[in-house]
């Protein structure tokens, strides 16, 4: 009988493996580029490799495409729809020890109507899949952690088109995904506490914000790791 659970040996050690589904602003585009960051630079790279200066031992996979929203389709691009394939990018990488979902921002781009709500309950349908994906009889449903991004100031530079008005249309959002996570039972983490938007397109993260950033998500995933290991 083969005894699953939330890590992976590998010469005697065991591994655990953080699933990151997000956007761009962890895909690490520079902003008014069309560039990115190196994983080290990146928020989850910087997160990965504190979690394992300190002994935690993780693998993160990231799975982050830009312009992707919760549960909505882009009228310009494909696959741009978060809820597509979510079951089954979970059933790929089990066994998880975590699953940190940061999206939101592309909800609010100017072609769409959506509010805080709106992308609340986009959230909750991506938490629904999470925890109905079809893994593998005995594999543990790993925990969520909701990331709310920070709030969007002004769009500027080439991305202001995309982004008109987002940053009124956003408002609300860190507090409405705050009482999804209470309701669902999930981790939750307000990034906008720890940083602002990008300072050169008001959309976007840059590098010293993904530095901030992946520090503070670290400190957050030890404790989930630990309290789950017990």
């Amino acid at each position: 009988m083969v005894l699953w659970s939330d890590s992976l040996e590998w010469q005697g050690v065991k591994m655990r493996q953080i699933l990151v589904y997000s956007d761009s602003l962890t895909w690490g585009i520079i902003p008014n580029t069309r560039q990115r960051l190196a994983f080290d630079a990146r928020w989850p790279g910087v997160m990965e490799n504190r979690l394992n200066a300190n002994g935690a031992v993780v693998r993160v996979i990231e799975n982050c495409l830009n312009g992707r929203r919760t549960v909505w389709d882009d009228p310009f691009k494909p696959g741009r729809n978060g809820l597509v394939g979510l079951a089954q990018c979970i059933e790929i990488h089990s066994p998880l020890a975590l699953v940190i979902l940061m999206l939101g921002t592309n909800d609010f781009q100017s072609m769409h109507p959506h509010n805080a709500w709106h992308a609340s309950q986009g959230m909750a349908a991506l938490i629904g899949a999470v925890r109905q994906a079809p893994i593998e009889p005995g594999m543990p449903v790993p925990p969520i952690m909701v990331v709310a991004p920070p709030q969007i100031e002004t769009p500027k530079g080439s991305i202001a088109p995309k982004f008109r008005g987002a940053e009124q249309k956003c408002v609300g959002l860190a507090e409405a995904y705050r009482s999804l996570t209470q309701e669902l039972c999930c981790h939750f983490l307000e990034a906008g506490s720890i940083t602002s938007a990008s300072r050169v397109d008001g959309i976007h993260l840059d590098a010293d914000q993904h530095l901030l950033l992946g520090e503070a998500i670290a400190v957050r995933v030890a404790d989930i790791l630990a309290r789950t290991a017990e």
